[in-house]
C-alpha cells in the first residue's frame, strides 16, 4: 500500500448549524458545530496544471457538509465525524482525511467539546 501522501487540503472551522444530542430535547433546536478537516490526497498534478480538475474542490465539499449536516438530526459528535470523513472520502483522489467535530464555545461553555478521528480509504 502507498503511504499517505504528504499534501493537505484543509477545511478548518467551518461554522455548521445541525440538530445534534444524544436526547431529543437536544436536537429540537440546531446547535452550532464547528469542523475541521483535512484531506490526504496528491496534489502534485494540481499544482503543476493550476487545473481545479486535478484538485479537490474543497468549496464544492464544503457545501456538502453544510447541507448533510443541516438535514440530518444526529445524536453523537462522533456521528457527525462520520459523514463527514464518507462526504470527503467520496473522492477518490482523497485517500484518507482526519475530521474534527465540535460544538462552538458559548458563554456557558468555556472549554471547547469536539471529537476526532481518521479514515482511509477502502480498497
Amino acid at each position: 500500500m502507498n503511504p499517505t501522501p504528504r499534501d493537505r487540503v484543509w477545511i478548518r472551522d467551518l461554522r455548521v448549524r445541525s440538530r445534534v444530542g444524544s436526547r431529543p430535547d437536544d436536537r429540537r433546536e440546531k446547535r452550532d458545530l464547528v469542523v475541521t478537516l483535512a484531506l490526504h490526497a496528491d496534489l502534485a498534478r494540481a499544482g503543476q496544471s493550476d487545473d481545479l480538475a486535478d484538485s479537490i474542490d474543497y468549496s464544492h465539499l464544503k457545501k456538502q457538509i453544510v447541507a448533510a449536516l443541516d438535514a440530518t438530526p444526529i445524536e453523537t459528535l462522533e456521528r457527525a465525524a462520520e459523514l463527514v470523513a464518507s462526504l470527503a472520502l467520496a473522492d477518490r483522489r482523497a485517500c484518507a482525511v482526519d475530521v474534527s467535530v465540535g460544538f462552538a464555545p458559548d458563554m456557558a461553555c468555556a472549554r471547547f467539546r469536539e471529537v476526532t478521528i481518521s479514515r482511509r480509504q477502502q480498497g
